[in-house]
C-alpha cells in the first residue's frame, strides 16, 4: 500500500511539473513573439482622460529580451524624449533639460510619460518568465483558435508589486489579455489586445489598451502603425550616447 501512495505522489508531482513547464513555455513563446529577435515599430500612443486627450507618435526598437529603446517623434513639444532599457536598467532623456536620468528600480512601476503604462511595461520586460510560477488555469476554443488562460504568481523574493497576473494567450502566440492583481487579490489594471492582423510576417495585436479597473473612463491606447521583426540593427543603438544624440 505504501508504494502505491508513493507512486501516486510521484505521478502527481510529474503532472504538476509538466503543467508548469507547459504554462511557462506558452508565456515564453508569447514574449518572444511580441519582441522577435529584433524589432522596429512605429506607434501612436493616446492617453485618454474624461476631460482631455493627447497623442504621441513614437518609434521603438528592441533586441533580445534585454534591450529596448523608445523615442517620441511628435508632437513637437515632446519630440526627442526617449527611454532606454538595458539589462533591467532604465534611463530617460529629455531634450528640454538636455539630461539623461537613470530610473531607479523603485520607480519601474510608475507611469511612463503620464500614461497608464508603467516604465516596466514600456521596457518590454520579460522577467515574468523566470520570476513567476505559471499554472495553466483553463483552455478554450474561440474564433478557430485555442486560447490558454495562465495564472502567474511571483516568487517570494521577486521584486514585483503584483500579487499575481492572469494572461490569455492565443495559439499563434498573440497575448490577448493581461490582468494585474494586487497583494490583496484585487484586480487593479487590465491590458487588452485588439485588431489582430498580420504585420512583419506574423500576427500582431495592433491595438493595446491599458486601463485601471477603478477608473474605466481613463485609459491609454497604443496603436502599431508598422512593425518589422528580425532585422539588422546598428551596434550603437542601445547606448546612452545614442539616447542623447539619436543617429537613427
Amino acid at each position: 500500500m505504501r508504494w502505491i501512495i508513493v507512486l501516486v505522489g510521484f505521478l502527481g508531482a510529474l503532472q504538476a511539473s509538466a503543467q508548469q513547464l507547459a504554462a511557462q513555455d506558452i508565456i515564453r513563446k508569447a514574449m518572444d513573439h511580441y519582441r522577435g529577435q529584433t524589432s522596429y515599430s512605429e506607434m501612436t500612443m493616446t492617453i485618454h482622460r474624461p476631460d482631455w486627450e493627447r497623442s504621441m507618435t513614437m518609434r521603438g526598437w528592441s533586441e533580445g529580451d534585454k534591450q529596448t529603446l523608445v523615442r517620441v517623434v511628435e508632437p513637437k513639444k515632446d519630440a526627442g524624449n526617449g527611454t532606454l532599457s538595458v539589462d533591467g536598467n532604465m534611463w530617460t532623456y529629455t531634450p528640454k533639460i538636455n539630461r539623461v536620468i537613470k530610473v531607479p528600480s523603485s520607480m519601474m512601476s510608475q507611469n511612463w510619460m503620464g500614461s497608464d503604462f508603467s516604465n516596466k511595461d514600456i521596457s518590454k520586460d520579460t522577467a515574468i518568465i523566470e520570476d513567476y510560477d505559471h499554472t495553466l488555469l483553463s483552455t478554450r476554443e474561440e474564433g478557430g483558435h485555442t486560447i490558454w488562460v495562465i495564472e502567474s504568481v511571483p516568487h517570494e523574493e521577486a521584486a514585483v508589486v503584483w500579487g499575481r497576473e492572469v494572461l490569455e494567450v492565443r495559439d499563434d502566440w498573440v497575448l490577448l489579455r493581461q490582468e494585474f492583481w494586487d497583494q490583496d487579490n484585487e484586480l487593479v489594471k487590465v491590458l487588452e489586445a485588439g485588431q489582430i492582423r498580420e504585420m512583419g510576417g506574423r500576427n500582431v495585436a495592433t491595438v493595446l489598451r491599458m486601463g485601471k479597473v477603478a477608473t474605466p473612463d481613463e485609459w491609454t491606447e497604443v496603436r502599431t502603425e508598422a512593425v518589422e521583426f528580425d532585422l539588422a540593427l546598428p551596434a550603437n543603438l542601445f547606448t546612452l550616447s545614442n539616447l542623447r544624440n539619436p543617429r537613427q
